[in-house]
């Protein structure tokens, strides 16, 4: 029996094909939840506004005010929030109801801040079946697309190397499980991602540290890179923008990480 925060997921997706649709995965993944998985909760709760704490009151409670128990920092919140949209752009091509949401991205003077605004703006000029297309040119392909979006190819040349077994290894450590289906392996840039963000809210319990030490074994390495070339990636379109927050973003985590250290 699904838990009754998937149903109201799918309730609102209008179908658990929709709702697979709406995150990018295949249909008979979704069939098989019993619940919403914990690495797919912010994503769920983007596409279809079913708040986390009704997807999975277990992760994120209520108290009697309405508001997450527990102590997370407004900036890792902030922090969860970048690396759950740069999960979802990367997992799959924005539909209409994301670009829709998308534009009312907003941004400071900053070089994110305007990286959010650049998204923004290039959501309002994006067709959702132009993007498909995008989609599947730089990261699919026939054969191989423009940009290669996993760990183990940045770091070795090839698919399924040893930096794979390293994220896999550090994820059992964490208690963080795979998915049912998982197509992708969990060196891809979007898995990796979506696990951050739930490091940087708190979501998995680990202790203090484990968030820093993930990045830097796992992303580090190669995401500055990834987020280069995909800029200059000769199908990138609205991807540009997806690059430049990415970029961004990866180079400020790098750097709050070593003033921490």
């Amino acid at each position: 029996m699904r838990e009754e925060g998937l149903d109201l997921a799918i309730r609102a997706a209008g179908g658990v094909g929709a709702l697979a649709r709406a995150i990018g995965i295949a249909q008979p993944s979704v069939s098989t939840w019993r619940k919403v998985p914990a690495e797919r909760v912010l994503a769920v709760e983007a596409a279809t506004g079913v708040s986390r704490s009704d997807l999975r009151p277990d992760l994120y409670p209520m108290t009697d005010d309405a508001q997450p128990q527990g102590e997370v920092d407004e900036i890792d919140l902030l922090r969860a929030q970048e690396y759950g949209l740069l999960a979802l752009l990367l997992g799959r091509a924005p539909d209409a109801d994301l670009l829709g949401r998308l534009q009312g991205l907003q941004g400071d003077a900053t070089p994110l801040g305007l990286a959010h605004i650049g998204l923004a703006q290039a959501a309002g000029r994006a067709d959702p079946d132009a993007l498909q297309r995008e989609y599947f040119d730089l990261f699919i392909g026939l054969g191989r697309g423009d940009v290669v979006p996993y760990g183990s190819y940045y770091l070795t040349g090839f698919l399924h190397e040893r930096p794979l077994a390293r994220v896999r290894e550090d994820m059992a450590r964490l208690g963080i499980e795979r998915v049912e289906r998982l197509a992708e392996p969990e060196d891809h840039i979007a898995i990796l991602c979506e696990t951050m963000a739930g490091l940087a809210d708190g979501r998995f319990g680990v202790a203090p540290g484990e968030g820093r030490r993930f990045f830097e074994r796992h992303l580090k390495p190669w995401a500055g890179r990834f987020f280069a070339d995909l800029a200059t990636a000769k199908s990138a379109r609205f991807y540009r923008a997806v690059a430049e927050i990415g970029g961004q973003f990866v180079d400020l985590e790098a750097q709050a990480f070593a003033m921490d250290a």
